[in-house]
């Protein structure tokens, strides 16, 4: 009987990494992309805490690379030069601040972890970093951590340039560099405990758990062995022994030996499927319609549902870095954009994750956006701007703010309210006008077909009359039409 018990006790601890932490009644979060910590503090309490959103992904909070000045690129906060909490987002005391409002409203902070490399191999030498340490790329000296020429993986790269080459040589895609970026030896249980040292420090904050950046290229068991020494989360906002959700960013499109399946012991992973999928169908590709979209999910080839973060499109692929190609759906596709994000807040498949972003200044050549590195909106010191909030609660200074988006919110409000409810009555038309229901508590139609929709449809839902909060909006105990001149399609 011990030893049983001990197995069973050993499983929960691994599966409380798949738990989101977020407050009952709460079930997506969002990716406030590049946002300054003060700006997400006031957006917690403003918005995100009354409309219902269980937390908030941030950009990595640790000292990088400052690249270009002032034109700076969004990849710059994925080239660590140290752990210490100071970014163009803001510096730790600003950190501290946004995270303890957030808390104190129910919104939980996720921290975006780049563990697997520090900057690039050609950033050169010097203080040109965000706090403004001292680092030698060419040397691998950070005295920052500190990191020295014994922590990174060169000497176990077998690849000629000592990048990946080879997305099928398993060992090229986890000892090699990605893009030059230096790849740390986490098989060292000193490069092991300054990283965990950084983890712990961020949860002792009271962060609710992290997205593993570039998990694939980690090994399994070094990163469960880095999860295996995290604290249980901060006792001032969570019950104890909670542990940190932990979702590993691990891109499995299929015909490469590295698999979704081979990190599911240490938490979730981000479904890319999901949104390649997805695009492909609102966009009537290759014959595909939203009737095939019935057994959406596992039935697609998907990973189980309970160890899947879902999304729409995520910083990289709307760029077209990452995975999912061109049938993406982003902002910039807002009709479709709407209809696919809806889509996934009213299925019950997997935990979901809004994604906010800003504009930039799009220029294609050879079908290419080159302009894709464009960081965030900045002033003319290269410093990030604030998030304004428009009179009609939109955001100005070229933030798209998609949470905001009425579509967007209502249907978070919608998946809280039918959290629980089984998939129901489904119907389909046979091509692109579909409709089902979550239990008694909801139902949701869709038309994506060149012609009106008019059928009578089971909904499952009590007798009364409901308001719809896509086109229209529930005010009091009225169903108002929006007229509002919606800026980013008016004809959605």
């Amino acid at each position: 009987m011990g030893v049983r018990f001990l197995l069973l006790f050993i499983v929960g601890l691994c599966r409380a990494q798949y738990d989101p932490n977020t407050r009952p009644g709460r079930t997506s979060i969002v990716h406030l992309f590049e946002w300054r910590w003060a700006d997400i503090a006031l957006e917690c309490e403003r918005y995100l805490a009354p409309n219902g959103f269980g937390g908030v992904q941030i950009s990595p909070p640790n000292e990088n690379l400052v690249i270009g000045d002032p034109s700076r690129p969004w990849w710059e906060r994925y080239q660590p030069v140290s752990y210490k909490l100071c970014t163009r987002s803001g510096n730790e005391t600003e950190f501290r601040d946004m995270v303890t409002r957030c808390n104190n409203v129910g919104v939980y902070v996720y921290a975006d972890a780049v563990i697997n490399h520090m900057c690039g191999g050609n950033a050169g030498a010097g203080n040109h970093s965000t706090c403004g340490s001292f680092f030698n790329a060419k040397t691998k000296e950070f005295p920052a951590v500190p990191y020295s020429a014994w922590d990174f993986n060169d000497a176990k790269c077998k690849s000629r340039s000592g990048d990946i080459e080879d997305y099928r040589d398993l060992s090229q895609v986890r000892n090699c560099r990605l893009v030059n970026l230096l790849d740390l030896a986490l098989e060292k249980n000193y490069v092991r405990s300054r990283i965990t040292e950084y983890m712990n420090y961020l949860i002792d904050i009271g962060v609710a758990g992290f997205r593993i950046d570039a998990a694939k290229h980690m090994w399994p068991g070094d990163v469960k062995a880095v999860l295996e020494e995290l604290k249980d989360l901060n006792r001032k906002w969570f019950p104890a022994g909670a542990k940190p959700f932990i979702y590993q960013e691990v891109i499995d499109l299929g015909g490469e030996p590295i698999t979704d399946s081979q990190y599911f012991g240490n938490g979730r992973v981000t479904e890319f499927k999901y949104g390649a999928k997805l695009g492909t169908v609102m966009r009537k590709w290759n014959g595909e319609k939203m009737a095939y979209l019935k057994n959406w999910g596992e039935g697609w080839g998907f990973v189980p549902s309970d160890t899947a973060l879902v999304f729409v499109d995520n910083h990289d692929n709307q760029r077209g870095h990452g995975a999912g190609g061109a049938s993406i759906l982003t902002f910039w596709d807002a009709r479709l954009y709407k209809m696919a994000v809806g889509f996934m807040l009213a299925h019950p498949y997997g935990f979901t994750r809004v994604m906010s972003s800003y504009r930039w200044p799009r220029y294609f050549q050879n079908g290419v956006d080159i302009n894709n590195w464009v960081g965030p909106p900045s002033n003319s010191d290269g410093s990030t701007k604030s998030v304004p909030i428009n009179p009609d609660t939109t955001c100005g200074n070229d933030w798209v703010c998609e949470h905001r988006w009425r579509q967007i919110r209502n249907m978070v409000i919608f998946r809280n309210v039918v959290d629980g409810q089984p998939f129901s009555n489904w119907w389909d038309n046979g091509s692109n006008q579909v409709a089902f229901g979550r239990g008694n508590r909801g139902f949701i139609a869709f038309n994506n077909d060149d012609w009106y929709m008019n059928v009578n449809l089971q909904t499952g839902l009590p007798a009364g009359t409901y308001c719809d909060v896509i086109s229209g909006q529930k005010e009091g105990n009225t169903c108002l039409p929006y007229t509002h001149p919606w800026l980013e399609d008016p004809s959605s």
